[in-house]
């Protein structure tokens, strides 16, 4: 049997010597090209082996026939990028390692950087949430983007602000194709430049869907909120209703009458703070639950302070509640202890007002603050 194999064997490689060859070769380049890449992660960005090998692996069948991750390497150090933010942007898009340098990177970077992105932390974070928008031919209207957003807004710092908070809406969508419908809508509604600057910098993806749909978003607004085109509040219902449809919409009403509101509290929180919409529907729960039942504050009070429902439970009103609970046993004179007061305090001034004050005299208020906020 192992004779007949064997003769096999060499009749292919008689009969098919040429394919073998060019399978053999090429099998040899492409281990050749993974330990020459494994090589190159270890050695310049201080991968470990493992990390190395697995992030080869996710590009192996993506490799073209000439590329060098080298020139990728020294083109994002040369435009200010450490070798932390380097690694973290090739471990999160490993096809940057494929990238045409002259034909992709540079001309995507250039733009961005005529609106002010040029520092390491801005350029490190942009690529690393969109890198795959960098090495491919996708994302080849950044150029297009923003000239558009300049004639619109004629403040780069503000075209800078909206690519650094929503990066993959803008190299997802032609801005100067599908924001203009919706834009000449607004205006026609009433909308006001400033109003259409707020909507893009919260999420600009409001303004590149369909006018049909913008159109029936305002109108929920104003049947939902009761809102009037002219008020200050009806953008932040624009905003809060863009992602949610009506059933979701009256399923967390639902949750504030279970708790004993009535609709007039309903209708002043929504037309005072529309936002509180926006928060599902377990965090609306838990925080109604801290609110009402722990601390005793009734749906009038939260419906005309809804900075309670908009700012988060454990990370800023659970923490500044612990730090009240500690001071009161000393009464201070010098800060107040309402709650509210607290919560709508910048995270400076409050660790200025309640927390820096105390740290030698009751150095628990420091530490419940800072426990309390990393739980």
């Amino acid at each position: 049997m192992s004779g007949f194999l064997n003769n096999g064997v060499k009749h292919l490689l008689h009969v098919y010597p040429f394919r073998f060859h060019v399978f053999y070769s090429t099998a040899a380049a492409a281990t050749s090209d993974t330990n020459f890449l494994v090589e190159t992660l270890v050695k310049s960005l201080g991968f470990s082996l493992q990390e190395a090998l697995s992030t080869s692996g996710k590009v192996s069948r993506l490799r073209p026939r000439y590329y060098n991750p080298n020139s990728v390497l020294n083109f994002l150090e040369q435009i200010g990028l450490d070798k932390t933010h380097i690694k973290k942007a090739v471990s999160s898009v490993p096809t940057l390692l494929l990238c045409d340098v002259d034909k992709y990177l540079k001309p995507k970077i250039e733009a961005l950087k005529e609106v002010g992105l040029c520092g390491s932390d801005d350029l490190a974070k942009i690529i690393t949430n969109s890198g795959c928008y960098f090495s491919t031919r996708v994302g080849c209207a950044i150029r297009q983007n923003v000239d558009y957003l300049h004639t619109l807004l004629f403040n780069d710092d503000f075209v800078a602000n909206i690519i650094k908070r929503h990066p993959n809406v803008f190299f997802s969508y032609a801005f100067h194709e599908v924001m203009p419908p919706n834009i000449s809508l607004l205006q026609n509604l009433g909308f006001s430049i400033v109003d259409i600057e707020k909507l893009m910098l919260w999420n600009p993806r409001i303004l590149t869907q369909k006018a049909e749909r913008l159109k029936d978003l305002v109108d929920r607004v104003e049947k939902t909120f009761f809102l009037s085109r002219d008020c200050n509040m009806f953008i932040h219902g624009v905003y809060a209703l863009a992602w949610l449809d009506e059933s979701t919409v009256k399923k967390r009403l639902e949750i504030f009458r279970s708790f004993g509101w009535s609709d007039s509290d309903i209708f002043t929180l929504v037309q005072t703070c529309p936002q509180c919409l926006t928060k599902s529907e377990a965090k609306i729960r838990n925080a109604l639950n801290f609110l009402m039942k722990e601390i005793g504050y009734e749906s009038h009070y939260l419906a005309s302070h809804p900075t309670f429902l908009t700012c988060s439970l454990e990370k800023r009103v659970l923490p500044r509640h612990n730090v009240l609970k500690l001071l009161s046993q000393k009464e201070p004179k010098n800060c107040s202890l309402n709650l509210y007061t607290a919560v709508i305090c910048s995270e400076s001034k409050f660790l200025k007002r309640y927390v820096l004050p105390f740290k030698d005299e009751m150095p628990e208020v420091y530490d419940i603050y800072i426990k309390s906020r990393s739980q």
